[in-house]
């Protein structure tokens, strides 16, 4: 099957939807379908282009076995609303060129990721145009996003009204509209969707990469930090949804706790004041953004893997991090409301807290920290959860079943294949275990509250 993936973000970026973009390209592609991306050039989360590739300049380029077009935009140095506004925009226009060429290809489906909803016109003419099914996958809802973070004012105004309105008819207009978690979808349908259209199409881990190290992460010994210590990892972009400025205010009042280290590691918006506001404490440490290729061994220097949000963020967003925090086997402390998703899911595999209560999340870290065997029990049955319930053979089964159904094609879905070992790594990774199958209806996919 002919698949378009339309969206702002793909690999190299190693964080955030890009990464989940990259990785259902070239999932897709290993099962035989013939998959093309029209993406913009990596600049996310340090929100500058990345070395290699230029922001005004088209580029093509084989990723994984998938051929990827990538069209200029504009990034601002500094984040705001109007700026937000002309960053995407810029993306939208310029990525038009690249769907009018790839028309002549005649996708079979056209599956645009949001953010950004600026590039639904085109990706809906672009359907039509060919005769192909279009599918909208919402990782963030950006409108509200936009309104309830405070990124744009006005979200009761007319402009405010309008954009809300001009959303709604655009998930209409979708033949499927999928989102990462339960309560999105949702949200999606009170928008409008047609709940017959509308899907839970999760985020997944590979648990074959991201799995707990039989030995001290080599992050301990880099660091300086002592055996004995528990350490509290918050690694992931360092934006304006994820309401970071928390840790620095978190990590101040356990300044006291000599046996506790907080490790840092990401980066964006935010990063410089994180970093100021800890060069002080002698018991923080912040890091880069890490190459992927050290992902497990970064999630492993964690006792305690935190996860702040805004209160304001509520459904908004699901955050991507959590599906390796649940990987690697250790404890999750999450910040979420009841009747989310993200509480929905830590409740029963971790310790949830207060959105913005620094005092309820120091406390929740100090007691795991006096704890060592509850937090091994927790960080066993997250590694359990994620074993059982996000696998990407599941995931990807229910999801070419749908695509087969669109398209009125039989497709017969191919095994995942696992991800190669080196001689030296094998020994340190758990045994290999064989993916179930999930099924391969709609069903499946929903069945994932997550």
């Amino acid at each position: 099957m002919r698949i378009l993936i339309y969206g702002l973000n793909y690999a190299p970026e190693v964080t955030g939807v890009g990464k989940y973009t990259a990785e259902m390209a070239e999932l897709l592609a290993t099962r035989g379908h013939e998959v093309r991306v029209v993406c913009a050039p990596p600049y996310y989360p340090q929100w500058r282009v990345h070395e290699g590739y230029r922001a005004w300049r088209y580029k093509r380029e084989t990723l994984g076995g998938v051929g990827v077009w990538r069209a200029p935009l504009w990034v601002p140095s500094r984040q705001g609303g109007l700026k937000r506004i002309v960053h995407l925009a810029s993306f939208a226009l310029t990525s038009l060129p690249l769907l009018a060429r790839l028309s002549a290809w005649r996708p079979q489906a056209v599956m645009l990721i949001v953010p950004t909803l600026f590039c639904a016109p085109g990706a809906l003419l672009l359907a039509r145009a060919v005769g192909a099914s279009s599918w909208l996958h919402i990782q963030d809802f950006e409108v509200d996003a936009a309104f309830d973070l405070g990124l744009l004012q006005g979200g009761a105004s007319r402009l405010g009204r309008a954009a809300r309105a001009g959303e709604r008819a655009l998930l209409r207009r979708f033949d499927v509209v999928s989102s990462i978690s339960s309560r999105m979808v949702e949200r999606a349908i009170d928008k409008g969707v047609d709940p017959s259209r509308a899907v839970c199409l999760p985020n997944w881990v590979d648990t074959h990469a991201i799995f707990p190290l039989p030995y001290p992460s080599l992050f301990r010994r880099r660091l300086g930090i002592s055996q004995e210590n528990t350490v509290v990892l918050y690694s992931g972009n360092m934006g304006a949804k994820q309401g970071i400025e928390i840790l620095a205010d978190v990590a101040t009042a356990l300044a006291g706790r000599s046996d506790i280290s907080f490790v840092f590691c990401g980066d964006g918006a935010a990063q410089r004041e994180l970093i100021a506001r800890c060069e002080p404490l002698r018991n923080c440490h912040v890091l880069p953004l890490q190459p992927a290729s050290m992902l497990n061994e970064l999630l492993n220097v964690a006792d305690i893997h935190v996860l702040p949000q805004r209160n304001d963020a509520a459904d908004l967003v699901m955050p991507s991090k959590l599906t390796g925090m649940l990987a690697s086997g250790r404890a999750v402390v999450a910040m979420a409301r009841p009747g989310t998703s993200l509480f929905d899911v830590v409740s029963n595999h971790g310790v949830v807290v207060p959105p913005e209560d620094g005092n309820a999340l120091a406390a929740a870290i100090a007691a795991l920290a006096d704890d060592p065997e509850r937090r091994a029990a927790l960080g066993r049955t997250a590694r359990r959860y994620a074993k059982r319930m996000l696998s990407p053979q599941s995931i990807f089964d229910a999801l070419e079943a749908r695509l087969s159904a669109l398209a009125g094609e039989a497709l017969e879905p191919a095994g995942v294949p696992q991800p190669a070992t080196s001689g030296g790594a094998a020994s340190a990774r758990e045994p290999a275990h064989a993916a179930g199958k999930g099924g391969s209806t709609l069903p499946e996919i929903e069945q994932y509250d997550v």
